[in-house]
């Protein structure tokens, strides 16, 4: 995605977090908004139709009151309205995206993967997101990740910070001080 549609998404993404917070649903607007886009990213038929250049703008809208105007708020769906009418209606993933992130960042939450060398046990992934959460300042949502080749602990990623618990790593550690200080 281009910068300007990046941007672009974002503007239509804020507008629709301003109109979800005065409806007073912000996480089911989020929820709404990503079915559709995985509806449109899932179907090719209604995909291609809502890219069409040939189809009205009156049609689309149409499928979109009548698919979703019973299910959605109707500040939602005059959202989508506008949306279609400025020819938008196809980054309606990259502006769910971009939504949820808004979300994280407005309700102070940050997602974690967490990964292990097997299956945690019931509770080891919350335990580490409170933990996190404790550390970070955030609420910590854990995405779990089973990896063997991390032997055992835990390798927490957070955007780009990376916190590797991981007995592969500190067996590298172990081995890298065991060479270094090896001097025959």
């Amino acid at each position: 995605m281009s910068a300007k549609s990046s941007t672009v998404g974002r503007n239509y993404a804020e507008a629709l977090l301003t109109l979800a917070t005065k409806g007073g649903d912000p996480a089911g607007w989020g929820a709404l908004v990503r079915q559709v886009a995985d509806a449109i990213e899932s179907d090719i038929k209604l995909s291609r139709f809502l890219e069409s250049p040939r189809v009205p703008a009156a049609a689309k809208m149409n499928v979109f009151r009548q698919a979703l105007g019973d299910r959605v708020p109707g500040l939602m769906l005059r959202w989508l309205e506008a949306l279609v009418r400025n020819r938008r209606q196809t980054m309606l993933p990259a502006i769910a995206t971009e939504y949820e992130t808004l979300l994280d960042a407005s309700e102070n939450r940050v997602h974690a993967r967490l990964t292990f060398a097997s299956a945690p046990g019931d509770t080891d992934a919350a335990d580490i997101a409170a933990r996190l959460s404790t550390v970070l300042g955030k609420t910590v949502v854990p995405h779990v990740a089973l990896d063997p080749a991390i032997i055992g602990g835990v390798v927490a990623r957070i955007g780009d910070t990376i916190m590797d618990g991981s007995v592969r790593r500190r067996l590298q550690v172990m081995r890298n001080r065991m060479a270094g200080s090896a001097s025959w």
